[in-house]
């Protein structure tokens, strides 16, 4: 077991393949830069057994993703492994996941408990422009910054940050914002945070309309009324997975988090 660094990032692609993921490079890049990249080398020197990445906000909580063994080593206690090396390296903070199926028992024997469904909907948005919403320029980070800051509850600034060169582009609203980013074979649609469902509405529907063409919006299942609302709009054919905490509750106001940056960042 050993940290990676970006000469590993092939290798992590090559293994996301294996387990009939996509190869999501440009996701993978941005994990290494805001989190903690950890690995098994396979044993028969091909390429890597398995990873995790750990990614911290503040002093209070962190993010697990890209939890992923390679099929050949599949139940050898890899993965249990690599989580209770990043499980020690988050120390007192509260953890979070979204997990499959398949990876559920696994967490919850290492502790961590569901909280929640995440509904994953894909399509190509329908819709005319809100005209309540513009793109971001560099002035504005300070000011998504401390919204962030209150409605999600902790400091991922050093996520947000990054927001600009990571994405297609970063959208504001009175009282919101949210980007759109390129993953593959879509645009993936968050964060999105916003004091009230309007303004949500206005910045997912101008971002997937900016993105003109098919965009992944993952809804806590909760948020019924912006699930029919993204349906009726042409994103739909839902897929889940479960949101998954160890330690204390999620951090923020929950009802003002519409959509993640991505599962991986929580």
């Amino acid at each position: 077991m050993r940290p990676l660094t970006p000469d590993d990032l092939d290798d992590c692609a090559r293994l996301a393949e294996d387990r009939g993921w996509g190869p999501e490079r440009h996701k993978w890049r941005l994990l290494f830069e805001v989190g903690e990249p950890y690995g098994i080398d396979a044993p028969d020197g091909d390429g890597l057994a398995a990873t995790n990445i750990l990614t911290r906000y503040g002093h209070d909580h962190a993010v697990i993703s890209m939890v992923l063994t390679a099929s050949r080593f599949a139940r050898q206690g890899l993965a249990r492994k690599l989580m209770e090396h990043v499980l020690e390296q988050a120390g007192e903070r509260t953890v979070s996941l979204y997990a499959t199926e398949y990876g559920r028992p696994l967490y919850e024997q290492l502790g961590f408990r569901t909280v929640g469904t995440a509904s994953v909907h894909t399509g190509v948005f329908q819709g005319e422009p809100s005209g309540r919403t513009r793109p971001a320029t560099q002035a504005d980070l300070a000011g998504i910054l401390e919204l962030d800051a209150e409605l999600f509850g902790t400091d991922r600034s050093v996520v947000l940050r990054r927001m600009s060169g990571f994405g297609e582009q970063v959208r504001i609203a009175d009282g919101g914002f949210g980007q759109c980013w390129r993953n593959d074979g879509n645009t993936v649609i968050g964060p999105v945070v916003a004091r009230d469902e309007g303004t949500a509405r206005a910045l997912i529907g101008d971002l997937a309309l900016h993105a003109g063409g098919p965009v992944r919006m993952d809804f806590d299942l909760a948020k019924d009324g912006m699930i029919r609302w993204a349906g009726e709009h042409g994103v739909g054919d839902p897929w889940q997975s479960s949101m998954m905490v160890r330690g204390g509750d999620l951090p923020g106001d929950r009802t003002c988090q519409y959509l993640p940056f991505m599962q991986a960042l929580g």
